[in-house]
């Protein structure tokens, strides 16, 4: 792999076992309600990205003691027992959006001077909510560019308390901001969404983790959140930081492409992260899932995935992944409650339709919504990665689709998934060279799918003979008494195939493109 680029050759089947890296928005928040902690606090399975060093380095600078190797997963972070201590500070925080604005709400809860700023891209995304609640309860900050994007300046000198009245339509980040820095503010904060709130599960996230840190948050109402004046931060000894469910769905979705099997560990049932709940739309696409209280694992059928119409509101990171996995359904897929997409690390909308037309799908491109119409076949791309993490990896799955793959800047992936494409390397099952078309076939000799094979392959297949697949020959054969013993032994059945499609190799190994079908059969 060259910094530049990445090869993927076709996958024919992704299945295996992964522990999954800690999730960057829960290694964030556990980090900084840790610093603000009375006592020490161990945190466990940290992710190891940029976002979070990024965290770890501006905490740092400011004066949190923090010991320990993020390469390990672990450090020791000695709480303050109150806001950040004052001093003037420059803080770049790259397009962390989970270290920018948690971080500029707790530093205007303190004192001080900051200037807090980030990339160019970072430069871009809106930030004019938080500033506009924040000022709310007496911060003082300005901005250094743009009315309503960082750069910002902050004077700080603490947050008076009262009632707090934001936007919940663009970001929850800036929700679960003011909540974090309300239990430093004076009196009493109440924090009032003045529209609807996108991806609720990140704020119920952030709510569950202040409890665990032993403050309490009231919701007297369904849009509203009350917490009390006199509490404070108080370490837990110990914290797990819960598994990534957004890089689970790309192995996940991987095994339902594909026919295979993928079990995540290190995020279940009890998830606090919305996008544990992707497996379900996985399920409604025809994949099996099993859930445990801390794995999921996802069984693909081997058939084309069914087609869904599905709000993703609560889940806008594993959104990236079904837009990709809807490739390989039966028919247009619709993604929905996706507007705050073009507020991320890149206009996701725009790059997500413009990737997915190289590869032959077409979208249509709503105000709230994407529908991607797959294609006859899949085409071999060079994908663009905008230096955006999901881009790169939810595009990996595309290899799933008989071509390879190029993605462009694989290296983005270091921002919450610095191993990412090992990791898929170790679970994956390469298309072999040898590779035939399949058809189902009854038992006596009758093809069915060829037209939709031709039609999936662009052009008439010239080979002498459609194959069927060994499960379902092997379970008719079976069921009928077939008289051909040569149907029940695996090698022999292989050696037969070679003979009828004029091939010296007698270990064939077959892959399924027919869009009626889809078959998989390697490893039966």
């Amino acid at each position: 792999m060259s910094a530049e680029r990445l090869r993927l050759e076709p996958i024919r089947r992704i299945e295996g076992v992964i522990a999954l890296p800690g999730s960057k928005s829960l290694s964030n928040r556990v980090l900084l309600l840790a610093a603000l902690a009375h006592g020490v606090t161990v945190a466990e399975n940290l992710l190891d990205s940029d976002d979070v060093r990024v965290m770890v380095a501006a905490l740092t600078r400011i004066g949190v003691t923090v010991e320990g190797d993020l390469a390990a997963a672990r450090l020791v972070i000695h709480g303050l027992g109150g806001p950040l201590p004052g001093g003037e500070h420059k803080l770049f925080l790259g397009n962390a959006g989970t270290a920018l604005r948690p971080l500029t709400a707790v530093l205007a809860a303190g004192k001080g001077r900051y200037v807090v700023d980030g990339v160019h891209r970072m430069r871009e995304r809106p930030i004019g909510d938080l500033v506009d609640g924040l000022r709310q309860l007496g911060a003082r900050i300005e901005y250094l560019g743009h009315e309503g994007y960082p750069p910002l300046r902050l004077d700080a000198d603490g947050l008076r308390g009262g009632r707090v009245v934001i936007s919940g339509k663009t970001s929850s980040q800036f929700v679960s901001a003011i909540l974090m820095a309300a239990p430093l503010a004076r009196d009493t904060v109440t924090v009032e969404i003045a529209d609807r709130l996108v991806s609720r599960p990140y704020v119920d996230m952030t709510i569950a983790l202040m409890e665990r840190f032993g403050v309490t948050v009231d919701a007297p109402a369904d849009r509203e959140f009350r917490i009390p004046a006199g509490q404070g931060y108080r370490s837990p000894g110990k914290i797990m930081v819960e598994g990534d469910a957004s890089s689970a769905s790309y192995f996940l979705a991987g095994a339902a492409i594909t026919g295979g099997k993928v079990r995540v560990e290190g995020v279940g049932r009890p998830s606090l992260q919305g996008d544990a709940r992707f497996s379900e739309i996985l399920e409604r696409m025809g994949a099996q899932v099993r859930w445990a209280p801390d794995a999921i694992e996802v069984q693909g059928s081997g058939e084309p995935l069914r087609a869904v119409d599905a709000d993703l509101e609560s889940m806008p990171d594993a959104a990236m992944t079904l837009a990709v996995t809807a490739l390989f359904a039966d028919g247009p897929t619709t993604l929905r409650g996706i507007a705050n997409w073009r507020f991320k690390e890149t206009d996701r909308m725009a790059a997500m339709a413009a990737e997915l037309g190289k590869l032959g799908g077409t979208c249509e491109v709503g105000a709230d919504s994407l529908t991607v119409f797959p294609p006859p076949r899949i085409r071999s791309a060079d994908i663009a990665t905008y230096d955006d993490h999901r881009m790169a990896m939810a595009f990996s799955l595309a290899a799933c689709g008989g071509e390879p793959i190029t993605i462009l800047d694989p290296g983005c992936v270091a921002k919450t998934f610095p191993d990412y494409f090992d990791q898929l390397a170790r679970l994956t099952r390469p298309q072999p060279a040898a590779s035939f078309i399949v058809a189902r076939c009854d038992s006596s000799g009758g093809t069915h799918g060829k037209s939709r094979a031709e039609d999936s392959f662009g052009g008439k297949i010239t080979y002498p003979l459609l194959v069927e697949t060994i499960r379902r020959y092997r379970d008719e054969a079976q069921a009928r008494n077939h008289p051909d013993p040569d149907a029940l032994d695996r090698k022999r059945v292989l050696q037969r195939l070679a003979t009828e499609l004029k091939t010296d190799d007698d270990e064939l190994a077959l892959r399924g493109f027919d869009r009626a079908y889809r078959l998989n059969i390697e490893g039966i």
